[in-house]
């Protein structure tokens, strides 16, 4: 699909303003790129480093957009060994894992039922990010910068588009770990409070007493080429403890991350236009489609089958026979494998 395909499946028009697209792609640089440099001098100044050799200036028009009633906060998280422990990931509602270049992994969290004091580190965000966020109603997008080729998608995106230097104070950088690792996000810089569980209604996801069946699963591993996750059931938490690259996940408080539902999503994940500064081409997941899952809950695991028609639905998750699985209450996770 080319470029131009992209943009009228993954956003919305919202007219031209009186400029072209070409135009206003280019003012929002222009613009942005002042503060978000100033913002973010401090971290790319260590070793000439950038966030992956993408634009820190990447963003959304620069018009100013209030927060939607009711939208998740979505926060695009780094998850670099140099980046973990993290902060603030055992409060998000749903946690989706995604290939990135090199075969590494990033995070995406959505928030909805509460909002943590501080997230992070948070890092650059991707095109099939576009994709994922249609689900939900004008969701809030936190991240620190993108390419400048993605620019002209974000602008079309239907999201409130907030990297660093947009709203005062949302963002600092620790000194405990070097940058581009260190940078944090404050959450009620963004939203005056959480949305509550309806803004996840869009998803999909069912909540509710597990199905019949399953096969008894005390642990789980899902590889990448360059990352792996593993999730083992622990009764006493009512959930998946996961270690990633073979190292328990720990927040930054200490505590095992231990989601109470993980899903294994097969997808189809192609090549896009995209690459990092290395040349390593950024992977495109395709969240719109069918396939197969696996979903964890309860000590077991359950064959079942994916359905999210157009981007703009959530997902769908079936059994065999075509009843719906319900997750159990609790945070999920989904991790994006090729199909």
């Amino acid at each position: 699909m080319t470029q131009a395909g992209r943009v009228a499946a993954v956003g919305t028009s919202r007219g031209t303003r009186g400029r072209g697209r070409a135009g206003r792609a280019t003012w929002t640089a222009a613009v942005l790129a002042v503060a978000l440099t100033a913002s973010l001098t401090a971290g790319c100044s260590s070793g000439g480093e950038r966030d992956d050799g993408r634009s820190p200036s990447g963003t959304a028009s620069g018009e100013r957009t209030p927060p939607a009633a009711g939208g998740v906060l979505a926060v695009k998280i780094d998850n670099a060994r140099k980046a973990r422990p993290h902060t603030g990931l055992d409060a998000a509602d749903i946690v989706y894992v995604e290939q990135v270049e090199g075969g590494l992994s990033r995070l995406l969290a959505v928030y909805a039922t509460r909002l943590p004091e501080t997230v992070g580190p948070v890092r650059s965000a991707r095109e099939s990010d576009l994709e994922l966020l249609r689900q939900f109603h004008r969701p809030t997008l936190a991240f620190s910068g993108v390419q400048s080729k993605l620019l002209p998608l974000i602008d079309e995106a239907p999201l409130r588009a907030e990297p660093p230097g947009r709203t005062r104070e949302a963002y600092f950088r620790e000194n405990d770990r070097p940058a581009p690792h260190n940078l944090y996000l404050r959450p009620d810089r963004l939203l005056p409070a959480a949305p509550g569980a309806r803004a996840l209604t869009t998803t999909g996801f069912r909540h509710g007493p597990a199905p019949a069946g399953g096969s008894p699963e005390t642990s789980r591993t899902v590889r990448f080429p360059a990352a792996s996750f593993t999730f083992t059931w622990s009764a006493h938490r009512d959930g998946w403890l996961v270690a990633m690259d073979g190292t328990d996940a720990r927040t930054t408080d200490g505590q095992r991350v231990a989601p109470a539902t993980v899903v294994v999503q097969h997808v189809h994940i192609r090549t896009s236009d995209f690459h990092d500064s290395n040349g390593n081409v950024t992977p495109y997941i395709e969240t719109v489609g069918s396939g197969r899952a696996e979903v964890l809950r309860d000590g077991k695991s359950y064959d079942a089958h994916w359905k999210r028609d157009v981007a703009t639905d959530g997902t769908r998750f079936t059994t065999g026979d075509g009843t719906p699985l319900n997750f159990a209450d609790g945070q999920v996770w989904v991790v994006f494998v090729k199909a």
